[in-house]
């Protein structure tokens, strides 16, 4: 038995919950540092950014799953949907500071949206999200049926590149990390092109 085999066994005897308690504690702890000061002279702006891109980190770490699996043998199939949850709640918390916290007026949210590009990209990709994390349940996959849920779940593989289009947009100027971000999310899809191109071809 190999060391991966022996990981991915006792992966296997792990609940998922620690996932979700672990994950939404970066959160937890952005939050805890705007409200004391530690996020820096404008906390807004700081917390909105460092939430989006925990999310952004999420939806990534949820794509490499698969790839992950097929190039090395280790296994974290059952913990995509978890990882997939806590990068919308992380996202959301990014939306509420934006429209709460930076935006406040709720009548400049449609120009906004409209106005700025970086943000019309972003929506799209929250609403592209939306259906997914709506239906990321075991009911959800029994009332839609696996093959019709597995198509409605390809949409991830539009919205995580819209997350890091937006994140590369938002940036002033041409900046590294958005790129670096962007480029593993474009690696990712690719070889998960491989992976399916691999399967058919089996």
């Amino acid at each position: 038995m190999t060391g991966v085999q022996r990981v991915n066994i006792a992966l296997a005897r792990l609940p998922t919950w620690p996932v979700y308690v672990a994950g939404m504690l970066p959160a937890a702890w952005a939050v805890w540092l705007g409200a004391t000061g530690g996020l820096g002279v404008e906390p807004i702006n700081a917390l909105e950014d460092r939430l989006g891109l925990l999310a952004l980190q999420f939806l990534i770490a949820g794509l490499a799953v698969t790839p992950l699996r097929r190039w090395t043998g280790l296994n974290l199939i059952r913990f995509r949907r978890a990882l997939g949850l806590v990068a919308m709640g992380h996202l959301v918390l990014h939306l509420t500071v934006w429209l709460v916290l930076d935006l406040r007026d709720w009548g400049l949210i449609w120009a906004d949206i409209v106005k700025r590009p970086y943000i019309t990209v972003g929506m799209l990709a929250f609403a592209l999200l939306l259906p997914l994390a709506a239906t990321s349940s075991n009911r959800a996959i029994r009332s839609l049926g696996p093959l019709r849920w597995r198509r409605l779940h390809r949409l991830v593989y539009l919205a995580v590149p819209l997350g890091g289009l937006h994140f590369v947009m938002q940036a002033k100027g041409w900046q590294v990390e958005p790129l670096v971000y962007l480029a593993t999310i474009l690696g990712l899809l690719a070889l998960r092109v491989g992976v399916t191109r691999a399967r058919i071809a089996a």
